[in-house]
């Protein structure tokens, strides 16, 4: 899986570790949760396009690179990819941010979709879809047909952590896009959740039960 990037910074790693552990509370996970996503950010962007523009230094004008085009849409799947995009922003502060709502069916675990809002012209960006956790590879799968149907082409979808069923899926429906992962963990079990994991990222940025 050539598309596939598994992040092995020791930063990353580290930072997973502190959101795993049981006894991380609300604040201090949003944080990690921001911070993570900021450092895989970094790396899932290196290929954004750029264009020499004319900049004044205090020395000398001189031609310098600086993001080209319509630049970025960072489309988070809610609710709990919202607690990747501030870190997304304190890199591209001048990105726009879409929004996609999906449900879960909690017997057969597939996904629906209530709610989708992309900045235009989208076929123009490139678009980062945020979701925290790759468990099924459902969410994840059906946020980027959405998009496709609305005419994003330049597609990354990034994670923090995974199970290898909903990656292998993934991959599978959409061999076109980039994936970026924090950490490919062991398994799902039964009830589809991601193990080791780390629980309910939603539940855990916003402090709900």
């Amino acid at each position: 899986m050539d598309n596939v990037i598994i992040m092995d910074h020791p930063l990353i790693q580290h930072k997973i570790s502190m959101l795993r552990d049981k006894n991380t509370g609300t604040n201090e996970f949003r944080t990690l949760v921001s911070e993570i996503a900021m450092l895989e950010g970094f790396e899932a962007l290196k290929d954004l396009p750029t264009e020499d523009v004319e900049i004044e230094t205090p020395i000398e004008t001189t031609m310098s690179p600086m993001i080209a085009g319509r630049k970025l849409a960072v489309v988070p799947i809610l609710r709990a990819g919202l607690g990747m995009v501030d870190g997304i922003l304190s890199l591209v502060p001048t990105a726009k941010v879409g929004h996609i709502g999906l449900y879960r069916d909690p017997e057969t675990h597939e996904p629906h979709e209530y709610y989708c809002k992309l900045p235009a012209p989208i076929e123009e960006r490139t678009i980062l879809v945020v979701d925290p956790m790759l468990a099924t590879g459902g969410s994840g799968s059906e946020a980027v047909d959405f998009i496709k149907q609305h005419g994003g082409v330049n597609i990354k979808f990034m994670c923090i952590i995974a199970a290898p069923e909903g990656l292998e899926r993934l991959h599978k429906d959409h061999p076109d896009i980039q994936i970026y992962v924090g950490h490919l963990d062991r398994e799902l079990n039964e009830n589809a959740y991601i193990c080791p994991g780390l629980g309910d990222a939603g539940d855990r940025i916003f402090g709900t039960k």
